[in-house]
C-alpha cells in the first residue's frame, strides 16, 4: 500500500542502468527526481568499464525452484556483501540450518496469510500467464514456466489454479525450496523513505548480478516483508529492530526459462 516494492524496483532498474552505462562509456549517477518520484541518470561520455556485473545483466534471474543444498564458500559469501554494499542499506546473511528454518516459518506464515486473502489471490491470477502466447502478448507478469508450472492454455489454466492451487500445497513447496537453498540474504534500509527504498534495489540488483556471476540461483521469499505483521519477528532473526526491505534465498539450482520483458523504448524516456 505504501508502493514500497515499487521503490525497490525502480532502484534495481537503477542499477541495471548504472552498470550497463558504464560499461559502454556513460559514466554517471543515479538519484531522485525533484518531486521524490522517479529515477534520474545523469551521464558524462568516456572511456568503457567493464564489469562482470553488468556481463551478468541478461543472465540474472528469478529461479522457483529446489535448489541441490550446497553450501556457498565463504569467499562468495564475501563477494556477495561487497557487491551488495550500498550506503544506506545493511544486509544480513542466514546460512545456517537453524536461523534458516526460522525463516521458512515466516515464509509459510506469511504464504498461508495472503493465500487466505481474496484481494490478493485476485490480484495473483491477473498475473499469471500460463503459455508464451499470453505472455508475449502482454509482456509482462509471471510466465507459468518460469516457476516450473506446465504450460496451459489460459482458460485451463485460470481453472486448475482455482482447482489445484492451495496454501496447504504452497506452504509444502516453500518449504523444500527453502531447505534445499544454501542461503537466505535480507536487505533493511536505513530510513523507510523513497530515497532508501530505491537504494535497497540498488543493493539487491548488484547482490543479484554478483549471485548469477557466481554461479548461483535466487529467488524472492518476500512474504514476512509483505505480511505487516511477521516484519518484526524476521528482523529479530538477525537481530534487527528496523523493518525488513527484501527477503532472497539463493543456492545452486537448475535453470528454468525466462520470464518475458518488454521492449527498453517502453520503459525508459
Amino acid at each position: 500500500p505504501d508502493d514500497h516494492h515499487l521503490y525497490v524496483s525502480l532502484g534495481c532498474a537503477a542499477a541495471n542502468l548504472m552498470l550497463a552505462a558504464a560499461a559502454t562509456g556513460r559514466t554517471g549517477e543515479a538519484s531522485l527526481t525533484a518531486d521524490g518520484n522517479g529515477i534520474r541518470y545523469d551521464y558524462l561520455m568516456g572511456e568503457a568499464k567493464a564489469d562482470p556485473l553488468a556481463n551478468a545483466i541478461p543472465k540474472r534471474q528469478s529461479t522457483r525452484a529446489e535448489y541441490d543444498g550446497r553450501a556457498t564458500p565463504a569467499a562468495d559469501l564475501v563477494e556477495l556483501e561487497r557487491a551488495a554494499a550500498i550506503p544506506g542499506v545493511s544486509l544480513a546473511l542466514v546460512t545456517d540450518q537453524g536461523r534458516m528454518k526460522q525463516v521458512r516459518d515466516l515464509v509459510l506464515a506469511g504464504n498461508e496469510d495472503q493465500m487466505n486473502d481474496p484481494a490478493f489471490m485476485h490480484e495473483l491470477k491477473q498475473w499469471i500467464r500460463f503459455n508464451p502466447r499470453s505472455a508475449m502478448a502482454r509482456g509482462d507478469g509471471l510466465f507459468s514456466a518460469a516457476s516450473g508450472s506446465p504450460v496451459l492454455p489460459s482458460g485451463l489454466g485460470r481453472i486448475a489454479l482455482d482447482r489445484l492451487f492451495s496454501a496447504a500445497q504452497e506452504n509444502e513447496k516453500y518449504a523444500r525450496q527453502i531447505d534445499s537453498s544454501a542461503g537466505v540474504a535480507i536487505f533493511f534500509a536505513e530510513r523507510p523513505d523513497h530515497d532508501h527504498w530505491v537504494r535497497v534495489g540498488q543493493a539487491c540488483q548488484r547482490f543479484a548480478l554478483a549471485a548469477t556471476s557466481l554461479g548461483l540461483k535466487l529467488a524472492f521469499i518476500n512474504q514476512p516483508v509483505e505480511v505487516a505483521r511477521l516484519r518484526a519477528d524476521l528482523a529479530g532473526i538477525v537481530g534487527e529492530t528496523r523493518r525488513p526491505d527484501i527477503v532472497m534465498r539463493f543456492g545452486y539450482g537448475p535453470a528454468l526459462p525466462f520470464s518475458p520483458r518488454r521492449p527498453v523504448a517502453s520503459v525508459v524516456l
